[in-house]
């Protein structure tokens, strides 16, 4: 394992490569012809001029003024300069609640820290076990500092169980301040924020089908005599992903054909040409210019033709709609009830923002939700657990020994002390950093196969089959393939007596591969975030073959946004860590503090610089940041009652087992307390806030604002076809409708008075 010369080795590497990140970052950010990449977001809100707009021609591209040089690190006051109201103001609650789940690292494991340092490293420093006498196992001096070092059946132990239990209640405390803070801001956020439409909108879906009306008859006649005073108007979802993928490879060939225009009018004398084959790769060359002009063509007439089909096509209407209502008090009502005793059909839940909409399945039927999900469920579990395999063959070959295996010839090599340093105190990290790339794309695929409706949801979904797996294989799987299965066979050979100490050794040994996967994806990981090398390389060339307008200079940007699905399962790993080891191997706290003080003020800048967030949802994710955490929380529980039982400790598991129990207890009482506030909306606040507005605008037209809101966006612009009679209904004291008596003198006798009263009201007065 690592020692402190390799771990030393390690952090100069990633203290290195940070300050070479930061240091380019502030040289990059300087110069004129960068502002783009590295303030888009002010762009976009138009407060921000480009500097390349007047000056000479050379201070267009570089920036001259040494003096800004000298203040290159400005940027960290700065991110840290404006107040939260003004951000949640400037960037949206969802922003502003993720900074503040680095805030809680720090309020959480800054005193833990502490009280680890004074009373648990000096009580293992002093405990005077010696750790050399359990045969075939490597130790260093950092295991001296970790409960290793204790020995077994040492009265010792007692100081662990109690700070365990410090802990637990300080990390209790915590999580009640910011769970209540967090409602708070989010009930303000909403009774503050400007009118949207999602605030007066429904999503409905399993609309039932009706032999006589279609189902854009069947909502509207619906709604109006089950919510006669509240219901304004409707939108039928409409089947269009085909028509947005013909817009998609429409914008496709378009930037090609600006491409080869410009690259036409920088040297006119060589006319481009492609070929029509595959990739381009092979077929008959051809202008590229007409080539491309050809095909758009084709494709505004494909485009244009199946626009008409969707709208006139009955079966391109999906059994779903968005409703809206006249007050924010009608849709909360609507929202939150049960429209039918078939408890299958009529299902509502709160419409998304427009920009949260995922169109594409919106299409899916609901009869398949339950199926695919179940489906995804059982991919989930292959993927988790075999996913394990090549994470141990990949940890065992980033090792001194698997390499030497595997590698004999290179044994000089690895044998110098510089090397031997590298590999076992920088390479596991990044080697388990790469290997984790292209997992998230994998999980949002099985997301998006799973039927959720909207971003946020796909987002949060995402998020909890990525903290699944970061719990499985990152953790547990780096604890068993990277100590235990390395070891198999001398477990095998060695006495019976002394398996159950070597496992009890095996967390606290593994405490330096975590340290150097810290350093690895926390310290030099974050701090290649802020200079965005990927979105800066990419706007140049954008930039330079594709921008000819203004337009198409704020097209090239590409601010990015909060990856939630990724960024917050990958944040959990170091809460979990911080708490496992705060008792087992406390000298890890420190680099985990560190990780939370850079992200905090890191991300803080890109979120008030960089970030368009693409959606808001209100901090709707804050009960799974909560529930993850306490999971953490158990999981070192139940791994100090392990640890402590092959220590012969055993008298303190009934304490740690009443801590878990606390644990679970805790969790109920915070999704009894809390959680409400972020399913649903309080009526009292919608009558509030429906009152103040009809106060100030009387005037407002809000069926007008909410006509096209939740049109499928590919459609926009498009006039589409409404039944006069339904157009002639809003008018109308009689609810109009198609259906034609299928009451036979036998039905009759058979029906409830409640399903003859439910028909008698269709044609009542309203």
């Amino acid at each position: 394992m690592a020692s402190v010369q390799d771990i030393s080795v390690s952090a100069a590497i990633n203290l290195i490569s940070a300050l070479v990140f930061l240091l380019a970052f502030a040289i990059v950010r300087l110069q004129p012809i960068n502002d783009r990449v590295y303030f888009p977001k002010w762009y976009l809100k138009g407060i921000r001029a480009s500097p390349r707009s007047s000056g000479s021609f050379v201070n267009k591209f570089v920036n001259l003024d040494f003096r800004t040089y000298i203040r290159f690190l400005n940027w960290m006051p700065a991110a840290l300069k404006m107040p939260e109201q003004e951000l949640i103001h400037h960037a949206g609650l969802d922003s502003a609640v993720y900074i503040r789940i680095y805030l809680l690292g720090l309020k959480i494991f800054v005193p833990i820290t502490v009280l680890s340092f004074a009373v648990l490293v000096p009580v293992n420093w002093t405990s005077g076990e010696t750790l050399d006498h359990i045969e075939d196992l490597t130790f260093s001096n950092i295991d001296k500092l970790s409960i290793s070092n204790v020995p077994s059946g040492s009265p010792r132990f007692w100081a662990h169980v109690a700070m365990a239990y410090v802990y637990t209640f300080w990390t209790f405390y915590i999580l009640y301040k910011e769970y209540k803070t967090i409602s708070t801001m989010r009930l303000h956020f909403l009774a503050s924020d400007k009118r949207r439409p999602d605030q007066f909108t429904v999503l409905v879906r399993n609309v039932p089908p009706d032999p006589d009306e279609s189902v854009n008859e069947h909502v509207e006649h619906f709604f109006r005599v089950n919510h006669p005073d509240h219901y304004l108007t409707h939108q039928v979802v409409y089947n269009a992903n085909k028509v947005a993928e013909l817009v998609e490879k429409k914008k496709s060939f378009h930037n090609w054909l600006i491409y080869y225009q410009t690259k036409y009018e920088r040297n006119p004398e060589n006319k481009p040409k492609i070929k029509t084959g595959f990739w381009g790769l092979w077929g008959k060359s051809v202008d590229a210019i007409d080539y491309y002009m050809t095909e758009i063509e084709k494709l505004t007439e494909e485009e244009a033709e199946e626009r008409e089909k969707v709208i006139s096509d009955p079966n391109a209407i999906v059994p779903a709609a968005f409703v809206s209502f006249k007050s924010r008090w009608g849709a909360a009502v609507c929202a939150q009830t049960q429209l039918s005793r078939n408890s299958t059909i009529w299902l509502t839940d709160w419409a998304p923002e427009p920009r949260d909409v995922y169109w594409d399945n919106l299409s899916i039927p609901y009869v398949q939700l339950s199926v695919r999900r179940l489906l995804m469920a059982v991919a989930l579990f292959f993927l988790t657990f075999f996913f394990m395999i090549p994470i141990g063959f990949v940890q065992a070959f980033a090792s001194i020994d698997g390499i030497e295996k595997a590698l004999p010839f290179l044994k000089p090599l690895i044998d110098m002390d510089v090397v031997k340093s590298f590999v076992q105190g920088f390479l596991p990290g990044i080697v388990l950093k790469i290997f984790l790339i292209l997992l998230p794309m994998i999980l949002m695929i099985m997301s998006k196969i799973e039927g959720f409706t909207s971003l946020s949801s796909l987002d949060r979904r995402s998020a909890a089959k990525y903290h699944l797996f970061v719990i499985v294989n990152v953790f547990f799987g780096s604890i068993i393939t990277g100590a235990a299965f390395e070891q198999l066979e001398r477990f095998l050979h060695q006495s019976p007596t002394e398996i159950p100490k070597t496992i009890g050794v095996t967390l606290p040994m593994k405490a330096t591969f975590f340290i150097t996967f810290i350093m690895v994806d926390g310290w030099a990981g974050i701090a290649a975030e802020i200079l965005r090398l990927v979105p800066l390389v990419m706007f140049h060339i954008k930039n330079t073959f594709l921008v000819k307008t203004e337009h198409d200079r704020e097209q090239a940007m590409d601010p990015g946004s909060l990856n939630f699905s990724v960024a917050e399962p990958r944040l959990q790993l170091y809460f979990l860590l911080g708490l496992v080891y705060s008792v087992v191997t406390p000298i890890l706290l420190p680099f985990i503090i560190v990780f939370f003080a850079f992200a905090y003020m890191v991300f803080r800048h890109q979120i008030i610089n960089v970030y368009d967030q693409k959606y808001e949802s209100g901090a709707s994710f804050w009960p799974d940041v909560n529930r993850r955490i306490l999971i953490g929380l158990g999981i070192s529980q139940l791994l100090l009652i392990g640890l402590l039982s092959t220590k012969h400790a055993s008298k303190s598991t009934p304490l740690l087992i009443v801590l878990t129990v606390l644990t679970i207890w805790f969790h109920k009482f915070c999704k009894d307390r809390f959680e409400s506030v972020f399913v649903k909306f309080p009526l009292q606040d919608a009558v509030v806030k429906d009152t103040v507005e009809r106060t100030t605008e009387p005037n407002f037209n809000l069926k007008e604002y909410l006509q096209d809101a939740y049109l499928h966006p590919v459609l926009k612009g498009i006039e589409l076809e409404i039944l006069k009679e339904l157009d002639d209904e809003e008018n109308n004291l009689l609810v109009a409708t198609k259906r034609t008596s299928r009451w036979s003198s036998n039905t009759v006798s058979n029906a409830t008075s409640e399903e003859q009263k439910t028909v008698s009201e269709m044609r009542l007065v309203l």
